[in-house]
């Protein structure tokens, strides 16, 4: 019984990034979303791999610092969330190449959005998407394709469900 506590210790100490968001306490969409892609580390990968499939070694480049071990933690639990799949390139020896899904695309707003958030230093410069006739930054804003409006002026009635 001792045994099983230290064992139980240890895993919790050392693979507390692999515990199932199930079994993290989520209680909203964005629990379930840091649940997943919270971890450091895990957006840079997400958004290296936006651009296309890359290898284990171009991936390591893409995102400097990230040690080996620690990436391919990141890409198993990628690849559990259904965000990233591995496609082989080569039998032998066994090598990988990684890209996003369909849902792991789906992340490339929020990556953008998070990125002007971080650069948004003061000086002006900005990030992310621009214009192309006229060279400003986009924004973001929340529309309704219902009513083919967009709804973040201070009188609309957001609801979140």
């Amino acid at each position: 019984m001792l045994t099983d506590s230290l064992a139980r210790c240890k895993s919790l100490v050392w693979m507390w990034w692999e515990v199932p968001w199930e079994d993290a306490g989520v209680r909203s969409g964005l629990d379930a979303a840091m649940a997943l892609v919270g971890d450091r580390w895990t957006l840079l990968v997400v958004d290296a791999l936006i651009e296309g499939p890359l290898r284990f070694t171009d991936l390591q480049e893409a995102v400097p610092g990230v040690a080996t071990n620690v990436l391919t933690a990141r890409l198993r639990r990628l690849e559990d969330g259904g965000l990233v799949v591995s496609v082989p390139y080569s039998t032998r020896p066994p090598r990988l190449a990684y890209q996003v899904t369909g849902t792991g695309r789906d992340l490339a707003g929020a990556l953008r959005l998070l990125t002007r958030w971080g650069a948004g230093d003061g000086t002006g410069e900005v990030e992310g998407p621009h214009h192309a006739s006229c060279g400003t930054p986009l924004e973001a804003h929340w529309y309704c394709p219902t009513c083919e409006r967009l709804t973040d002026e201070p009188g609309d009635e957001l609801q979140w469900l």
